[in-house]
């Protein structure tokens, strides 16, 4: 194996953090924003996203790791070859691949979490749409009545 072989990974681990701190950055954007719909209006829908939010929370915290861990393996592999340890650089790059997957495996978790929470926020979205029609149909009712 050659040098060049972890330096490979080198752009996909870097783009995909990347990625990664974008989807904590939204994350954080929809916390504080619930919290804010939280003060003012209480729902039912909170809850339930609320412990969806912990859950993509954990999720993207352990895919930051294992994608920091990965990185940080590849830069250690591209090292021992570079000093000519043949068998520690292949060592270090196969536990790089291993933590980048396990990366991966815990993003897709997360997107799953996330369509899982946003059906959560469009039964909420149906649910007052539908409130509103029954109330418009009340509404009339007693303005046509004598």
């Amino acid at each position: 194996m050659t040098l060049t072989t972890p330096a490979l990974l080198f752009p996909a681990i870097s783009l995909l953090l990347l990625a990664y701190t974008n989807r904590f950055l939204v994350l954080a954007q929809l916390i504080r924003k619930l919290a804010e719909q939280e003060r003012s209006l209480h729902q039912d829908a909170t809850a339930r996203q609320i412990l969806l939010l912990r859950q993509r929370i954990s999720l993207t915290k352990r895919m930051q790791v294992a994608g920091v861990l990965s990185f940080l393996l590849c830069t250690l592999s591209m090292f021992a070859l570079f000093l000519s340890f043949e068998m520690p650089g292949m060592i270090l790059f196969g536990a790089s691949l291993v933590t980048l997957s396990v990366s991966l495996v815990y993003s897709l978790w997360e997107v799953t979490i996330s369509t899982n929470a946003l059906n959560v926020q469009l039964q909420d979205i149906e649910a007052l749409s539908e409130e509103q029609k029954r109330d418009e149909g009340i509404s009339k009712e007693t303005k046509e009545a004598p």
